[in-house]
């Protein structure tokens, strides 16, 4: 597997979490599988992580420069093996993809220097390795590198995030070091520019996306972010996966970053979570109405530009307000400001941090997932499972893990709403504060919740029998 995020990288987003829990679940079930990221600084300064030097090192080329690649090795938390590919002129930065903001400029030269290296990792591994499988942009040149090196292996690409594609200036094409004929409209090139996930849409022999909803949204004008064309004459390879929530990291009963354990037969422990969170972020304590709560990146697609103007309104009554999670300097700066004026009400923490997220899970009495675009729904999952009623929006994975609660039926434990306005999140909100004021029916909702299982046994089974069909390998299902 090759992505630009993995554990031990701590950050809100699905990324890291699926790969940590599908290459494990894959291990689990007999599978040889190992993850390569770049070795970014945020690593590098990871106490608890210790990687060690395999003694090998590549030279990449990127263009007329050419790159030294060191491979590193580490386990995830999991057990999960991971290569670490090192090139400080790269990776050495306080960010990711880039601060404040901002993308690096040189991101181009960074991504395509990583799917060259872990291309010629995977050339050295034993045994050989089968099947590449690359997630979202910053991994997606690899199938389009692999054609062009005539390698003998099986590609897939995962598309977690469609609207970030790696689009760069068509100059920046010959830093591939690709022959012309890779941009052109059967390659890379898109509208003049490179397009990495165009060019992986193309080239990998399977594509998967996190959940059936979203494979549908994005073959439409509408949801397909500009590649709704491609996607069309390419879905034939399609196939949706709905991921899971790793159980072992996200369970109330057993989480060891909790000051108290709870599950749906025995909620007190919910309550003292409850306390300990207004506590430690100096919030008032005891609010009549519930306390709403968001672990995201703080970005548009995550329904900011709705929130945003609710913000008077929600905290002008006696509610809480805790939002952790950093991106668009704007937003930030929106919270910072709302989180000055309501200062008893409403806390915004940037720096993403384990023990507080799991902690805002517990506390929280709902969740807001108000998200323009929710490919795989990983964040309501976790809600649910801890007891923390979701106020979301129905678009992709969402409307395969929430139902929306219906008093006449009595069935469902959600509040969704389907409009993508301020106004229809504000009524979704006043329809679950409203149940909330029937606490024994909310404890009912609760119970309902966190019952719900997706564990990632039926997504990581999905995922084995599409590798079967990839390496012509018929292999029984597991028991």
């Amino acid at each position: 597997m090759i992505s630009a995020e993995g554990p031990p990288l701590q950050r809100a987003g699905a990324l890291v979490d699926v790969m940590e829990a599908l290459p494990h679940e894959l291990r689990t079930r007999g599978h040889e599988v190992s993850l390569a990221l770049p070795f970014y600084r945020e690593i590098r300064q990871n106490r608890s992580f210790k990687e060690k030097d395999t003694g090998i090192t590549v030279d990449v080329r990127v263009g007329e420069k050419s790159y030294v690649a060191e491979f590193l090795e580490g386990r995830s938390p999991s057990g999960v093996q991971l290569f670490l590919i090192r090139c400080d002129e790269f990776f050495n930065r306080p960010g990711i993809y880039g601060e404040h903001g901002q993308p690096y400029e040189d991101n181009a030269a960074r991504f395509i220097f990583f799917c060259k290296a872990a291309l010629e990792l995977a050339r050295r591994l034993t045994p050989s390795v089968q099947i590449l499988h690359a997630h979202d942009w910053a991994a997606a040149l690899v199938p389009v590198l692999a054609r062009a090196y005539h390698l003998p292996l099986a590609n897939v690409l995962t598309i977690h995030h469609l609207a970030e594609q790696g689009s760069f200036w068509g100059l920046d094409f010959k830093l591939t070091n690709l022959h012309e004929r890779f941009f052109t409209l059967r390659g890379v090139e898109f509208f003049g520019r490179m397009n990495f996930l165009k060019g992986g849409i193309l080239y990998a022999d399977k594509i998967t996306t996190v959940s059936e909803r979203y494979r549908r949204e994005m073959l439409t004008p509408e949801g397909g972010c500009g590649l709704d064309i491609v996607l069309r004459e390419n879905a034939h390879k399609i196939t949706a996966i709905l991921h899971g929530a790793d159980y072992t990291r996200w369970n109330p009963g057993t989480d060891p970053l909790l000051p108290a354990r709870y599950d749906s037969a025995t909620l007190r422990g919910k309550q003292h979570c409850r306390d300990a969170l207004l506590n430690g972020l100096e919030l008032a304590p005891a609010p009549s109405g519930p306390v709403f709560g968001m672990v995201t990146r703080v970005v548009r697609e995550k329904g900011f530009e709705i929130l945003m103007p609710l913000l008077d309104r929600l905290l002008s009554d006696d509610v809480r307000l805790i939002i952790l999670g950093e991106g668009d300097p704007a937003y930030e700066t929106g919270l910072a400001i709302a989180a000055r004026k309501f200062p008893a009400k409403f806390a915004y923490r940037k720096d993403y941090d384990e023990k507080t997220a799991h902690l805002i899970e517990a506390g929280m009495d709902i969740s807001f997932i108000p998200s323009r675009f929710e490919p795989s729904g990983l964040s309501a999952m976790y809600s649910l499972k801890y007891g923390a009623l979701p106020v979301a929006r129905a678009t992709g994975g969402i409307q395969e893990i929430i139902e929306d609660y219906d008093p006449t039926l009595d069935r469902g434990y959600g509040f969704l709403f389907y409009e993508y306005s301020s106004e229809a999140f504000w009524d979704a909100i006043k329809w679950a504060r409203k149940v909330f004021r029937d606490q024994p029916l909310w404890a009912t909702l609760m119970e309902r919740a966190m019952s719900r299982d997706f564990s990632w046994d039926a997504a990581a089974q999905r995922y084995e029998q599409l590798y079967a069909q990839l390496v012509g390998v018929e292999k029984e299902a597991a028991a």
